[in-house]
């Protein structure tokens, strides 16, 4: 059926084929999922409770993630690359087979808009869960998808999407445009493979790196060239298609506040829109759906002109969004369990009339990544993880527990977290009471980050645009300080978690019974008065304590020139230690987490989190950049995947030094001054860690 789908895709042709299957309903009592993480888990979700099995796979750095373990088959598919587990179609449909599944489930990501996976599927008698090769064909290729939306009477937004990819006319069609030009990838989406270059001098440079990730990403390094609008909205709108002819939209999500062209909060529907609007998004949405014979779930992405809210179409996303949610959340329909339903060949459960929009949604994606320098991705041990608790109109979209690894391998998403409220105003108090009560320690997350932004004035006020981070820079990265309330805090949990384990040491010993440790501060392995020692931001801090009584403290801050009289106790409830205290009459409750190197405070501004004392050891100073001093260090983990120069090579400020790969994006490090490179520690393709040297330059260079 798939592939008469994907010979023609007019209206009639379409007819024609949901003849043949209307009266036919597709078994699909086993399903394979053809990804990982979180949208593994949501797409395990759908199915065990519609009662299909399902098939799992993951590559050697997965074999004990969270998607293995719910599903009622695994099978390993390769080493921890994509691109020799993953984006292995060849061994998908291999599995597929042996498992006995009858269809695919994409997932976003990887294989879930690849034209030949979708053909293989169909060839092999495999229903894949998406719309037909021939849908992703067009919608995949920007250019293509462009002629297409003007000829069904879409609005778009004129560019440079020709056959002729030489540098050269590149060049030349972006003077026509002028500048500043938005370089993006014909293929794929995320984000990837997608440069904006604000001068003609920065048009080559930008050229490339979009090119280069966009081969490494997607297999295809064509680009299309498009005039850049600087503070646009970015709006999309879910539509859903069946083989019978029917298509209908369920509303418009805004995605417009984004790092590094990633969406990091989405809502539905856009705050500040008219009904007629509304709309007449949906309607265009369902145009443009209908004119590449579309089945299945699909995302048609619009730019809005954040004043005139003019909008024209940007592209389709021939998959389900990672987004999905807050859309699900609004309508109160499970889209996993419709592209299940479409993929047998039912009919869509609703028409446009009966879908209605009740509310308003939000989503935060949770990542491992450096806000403060520059967003880039981090990877390590989730040592710590507790997350509020699931309801109706709360979701945690995870793939990950306490415990796990986020890997240098994958997007370095940890989890999503997703609100209703009755309203726009009700929802958002919601997340930002939610995002308090998302701790996580061993990594370094958004998770303050996202608070922030969700607390801002602006965003509150539903002023927001794709350039809504970087105009509001200053205010959502002010310079942080640990309060003294959270360093006493930070002080107390300290003694009362030594106090804890102290016992419990004792009780393990058969000692529990001996009083000078089972009473507070008569303990002879304690000092009466002890000094804690704290860092925040490389800000030493000295937290005075002396013992007055059980659990009472006298506390100073400024070494001994005056104290506050201090009350605390820990409580432990489902593994979540909780400190109670009271400074000066003030009663307050934070959780606390503590290892022997930090103690973490998660308070109403989110997580603040303290160095321990520990052995200090004399290093080079060096600058705060990447490429500082006399060294050049990966900024974050990752692949090294080009090295731009050679030993004995003199290189200029701004020149490009490395290319390093990270969680399928590509990060471009170059000189902060003029120098002459003396050693390089590493070759192209070596896995390196944060912080670690990657080349060094003569000392007699260093101005």
């Amino acid at each position: 059926m798939w592939s008469l789908l994907a010979l023609n895709s007019t209206h009639c042709q379409i007819t024609h084929v949901v003849k043949r299957w209307k009266s036919t309903i597709r078994r699909i009592d086993k399903l394979l999922i053809a990804n990982r993480g979180e949208i593994a888990c949501r797409v395990l979700r759908t199915a065990r409770r519609l009662g299909v099995k399902t098939v799992a796979v993951y590559s050697e750095a997965d074999q004990h993630a969270l998607h293995v373990s719910q599903a009622d088959e695994a099978y390993n598919i390769g080493p921890p690359p994509a691109s020799q587990s993953y984006l292995r179609g060849d061994k998908l449909l291999e599995v597929a087979h042996k498992a006995g599944c009858q269809a695919i489930h994409p997932g976003y990501g990887f294989l879930s808009e690849n034209v030949e996976f979708a053909e293989n599927c169909e060839k092999n008698n495999i229903i894949f869960i998406g719309p037909p090769a021939s849908a992703i064909q067009d919608m995949g290729i920007k250019s293509k998808s462009k002629e297409i939306m003007s000829k069904a009477g879409v609005p778009i937004i004129e560019g440079y999407h020709g056959e002729d990819q030489s540098k050269a006319k590149l060049k030349q069609e972006a003077q026509k445009i002028g500048y500043p030009i938005m370089i993006k990838a014909v293929r794929g989406g995320g984000g990837k493979g997608m440069r904006i270059a604000n001068t003609e001098s920065e048009f080559e440079e930008a050229l490339e790196s979009a090119k280069s990730e966009a081969q490494k990403a997607f297999g295809d390094s064509v680009v299309l060239l498009e005039k850049f609008v600087a503070e646009p909205r970015h709006v999309e709108v879910q539509v859903f298609a069946d083989l019978h002819g029917n298509a209908v939209h369920l509303f418009e999500r805004d995605c417009s506040v984004q790092r590094r062209h990633q969406k990091i909060i989405e809502e539905a529907p856009a705050p500040g829109l008219s009904e007629e609007l509304r709309s007449e998004l949906g309607a265009a949405a369902v145009r443009a759906a209908k004119a590449v014979g579309y089945v299945g779930a699909g995302t048609v992405e619009f730019i809005l002109d954040k004043k005139s809210h003019s909008f024209h179409f940007m592209e389709m996303n021939t998959r389900l969004q990672v987004e999905h949610p807050i859309t699900e959340m609004i309508t109160g329909t499970d889209l996993v369990e419709w592209q299940i339903k479409a993929a047998r060949g039912e009919k869509l459960p609703l028409n446009q009339d009966q879908i209605s929009l009740r509310g308003h949604s939000f989503e935060a994606r949770i990542y491992a990544e450096d806000p403060s320098g520059g967003f880039l991705p981090g990877a390590g041990v989730l040592s710590y993880l507790r997350s509020p608790p699931v309801r109706d109109d709360i979701r945690i979209e995870t793939g990950v527990r306490e415990g796990d690894e986020v890997s240098v391998h994958y997007d370095p998403m940890i989890a999503k977290l997703v609100v209703w409220g009755e309203n726009r105003a009700e929802a958002l108090l919601k997340m930002q009471t939610l995002l308090t009560e998302y701790n996580v320690t061993g990594l370094q997350t958004n998770v303050n980050f996202l608070l922030d932004l969700a607390r801002h004035p602006e965003f509150i006020s539903g002023n927001v645009h794709t350039n809504f981070i970087k105009e509001n820079n200053d205010s959502l990265f002010k310079t942080k300080t640990a309060s003294e309330t959270q360093l006493i805090q930070a002080a107390l949990g300290v003694i009362l978690q030594d106090e804890v384990t102290d016992i419990r040491n004792a009780v393990n010993r058969k000692d529990q019974f001996n009083p000078f440790i089972v009473e507070s501060g008569f303990r002879i392995n304690h000092q009466f008065n002890r000094d804690i020692k704290l860092e925040f931001k490389n800000e030493e801090k000295l937290v005075r304590v002396k013992f007055v009584d059980q659990n009472v403290f006298h506390v100073s801050l400024n070494g001994g020139k005056s104290w506050k009289i201090v009350n605390g106790q820990l409580s432990r409830e489902d593994e979540t230690v909780t400190l109670h205290c009271t400074i000066d009459g003030i009663k307050n409750r934070v959780n606390i987490f503590s290892d022997d190197n930090v103690i973490a405070i998660f308070d109403n501004s989110g997580k603040v989190e303290l160095e321990l004392e520990k052995a200090s050891f004399l290093t080079e100073e060096v600058d705060d950049s990447v490429s500082g001093g006399n060294k050049a260090f990966a900024p974050m983990p990752g692949v090294l995947d080009k090295i731009l120069v050679n030993v004995g090579d003199s290189v200029k400020k701004g020149d490009s030094l490395f290319v390093l790969i990270a969680m399928k994006m590509e990060y471009v490090v170059k000189a902060t001054r003029d120098a002459t490179v003396e050693n390089i520690f590493f070759k192209a393709g070596d896995n390196v860690q944060k912080d670690v040297t990657i080349l060094q330059f003569k000392e007699e260079n260093m101005s």
